[in-house]
C-alpha cells in the first residue's frame, strides 16, 4: 500500500475536525464543517485553506527570463519585481503541461507555483528544455502554503502584521512579511473568486500561521476549509483545475486562458504554433458552462450529445451552493457552443437536458 504524503499541518487538522480524503496521493482535508459552511465563510467572511501540497520550482540565473519565455506560454518580460502572472506550460501539440504562477522575486530571481499532482512531471518538463546559466530548484518540500481567502481576510490578516496590506494590490506580492512573528511571502491571489492571500512560509512555521490566522480572526466567523470548498469555489469563478479543464488533451486556448497566451512576444515558446493558429481562428472546442433543465447534476467524464452527436464532455459539475442550481462546465465542439443551445448530458442511463448559459456562474460584487 502506497504511504500518502502529509502537508506540514496535518497533526492539526483532527483539533479542527477534519475529515481526509486521499487527494492525488496526499492525505488532504475534504472538510472540517460541511462543504457548504465553509463555501458560504469564504464568500460571505473568510475561509482559511493549507494548500502545502502545491508545488514551487526557484528558476534562477541571467539566463532565466529567456528559459521561461520559451517554456511559458504569458510574456514573462512584462511582469515586474514584487509581480506575479497566471500563465501555462505547453507541448508541442498545444496541450498543457500546466497552469501555474511566476513571481518575480528581482532579477533573474523566479519563484513557480505548480500544481500538486504536476510537480514531479512539471520539474522533468523544465529540467529537460534547461539552457543556458540557469539553475531550476524543487524547494516543494520545504514550503508551505496557507490561502486566506474571503471579503474579511485583509481585516484580519492585518491584525497579524505591521505591513500595510492595502499596499498589496491584486497580482502582487511583498517577501519577508512578518506575521506572528515568523516570516512569509504575502500575495494576493487566489483560487476561489474573492479577495485574499495565499501565504508561502517555511514549513517549519506553518502552524504557528494557521493557529494565529484562525484565533485572530475567530471573531469574524473565519473556520478553516477544506478542498471540497475550494473546488466548488473556483468552479463557480470558473477557474481550470489542472486534469478537468486543462489537460495534456486540452489547450488553454480551448480551456477559456487564451489571457494568458501571447502568441506575439519576441521569444517563441513551446506549442505557439498550434497556440496562435487557435486564438487567431478558434480552437475546434470551446469551454462552456452548462445548466441543467431536466433534473440532474452533470459530472466530470459525462458525454454531452445533440441529437445522436457526441459534441463533449463534462469537466466539472456540481449543485452550485451559491447559485442552487445544478450546473457544470463543458469541454464541447465550437460549432454547438451558442448561448441557450440546447443539449443532453449522459447521467447513468439517461439522457438529460440542459443549456449552454454565460460564464463564470459567480462574480464577486465590485465595491
Amino acid at each position: 500500500m502506497t504511504t500518502l504524503k502529509r502537508t506540514p499541518l496535518f497533526e492539526v487538522y483532527e483539533s479542527y475536525g477534519a475529515k481526509t480524503i486521499d487527494f492525488g496521493g496526499w492525505e488532504l482535508p475534504v472538510q472540517f464543517s460541511s462543504i457548504k459552511e465553509e463555501h458560504e465563510a469564504v464568500r460571505t467572511r473568510a475561509g482559511l485553506f493549507d494548500v502545502s501540497h502545491m508545488g514551487e520550482v526557484e528558476v534562477k540565473g541571467s539566463n532565466s527570463l529567456a528559459f521561461l519565455q520559451k517554456v511559458l506560454t504569458n510574456d514573462v518580460s512584462k511582469v515586474k519585481d514584487g509581480g506575479a502572472q497566471y500563465t501555462a506550460m505547453c507541448y508541442e501539440n498545444g496541450g498543457t503541461v500546466d497552469d501555474l504562477l511566476v513571481y518575480k522575486k528581482g532579477e533573474n530571481d523566479y519563484l513557480l507555483v505548480i500544481n500538486a499532482s504536476n510537480i514531479e512531471k512539471d520539474y522533468d518538463w523544465l529540467v529537460s528544455h534547461q539552457c543556458g546559466d540557469v539553475s531550476i530548484v524543487n524547494i516543494s518540500s520545504e514550503v508551505a502554503q496557507l490561502a486566506l481567502q474571503g471579503p474579511l481576510a485583509e481585516k484580519v490578516l492585518q491584525t497579524l502584521t505591521d505591513v500595510n496590506l492595502a499596499e498589496i494590490k491584486f497580482f502582487k506580492f511583498k517577501d519577508n512579511v512578518d506575521i506572528a512573528g515568523v516570516k512569509a511571502l504575502v500575495s494576493r491571489t487566489g483560487y476561489t473568486g474573492e479577495d485574499g492571500f495565499e501565504i508561502y512560509c517555511h514549513k517549519d512555521d506553518a502552524v504557528t500561521i494557521w493557529n494565529e490566522i484562525l484565533e485572530a480572526g475567530k471573531e469574524d466567523g473565519v473556520i478553516p476549509c477544506g478542498l471540497g470548498a475550494r473546488d466548488t469555489l473556483r468552479f463557480e469563478a470558473t477557474l481550470p483545475l489542472y486534469g478537468q479543464e486543462l489537460s495534456k488533451d486540452i489547450t488553454p486556448i480551448e480551456a477559456g486562458i487564451g489571457f494568458a497566451v501571447k502568441v506575439d512576444k519576441e521569444v517563441p515558446f513551446i506549442g505557439q504554433d498550434v497556440l496562435k493558429e487557435q486564438k487567431e481562428n478558434g480552437a475546434p472546442r470551446k469551454l462552456v458552462g452548462i445548466e441543467m433543465i431536466d433534473k440532474g447534476i452533470p459530472r466530470h467524464g459525462y458525454s454531452v450529445f445533440v441529437g445522436e452527436e457526441l459534441v463533449g464532455e463534462v469537466t466539472t459539475g456540481t449543485q452550485s451552493p451559491t447559485l442552487k442550481k445544478n450546473v457544470g462546465l463543458a469541454v464541447i465542439k465550437k460549432e454547438f457552443t451558442e448561448l441557450n443551445t440546447e443539449v443532453e448530458v449522459q447521467v447513468r442511463k439517461k439522457r438529460l437536458k440542459a443549456k449552454i448559459v454565460p460564464t463564470p456562474f459567480y462574480k464577486r460584487p465590485r465595491n
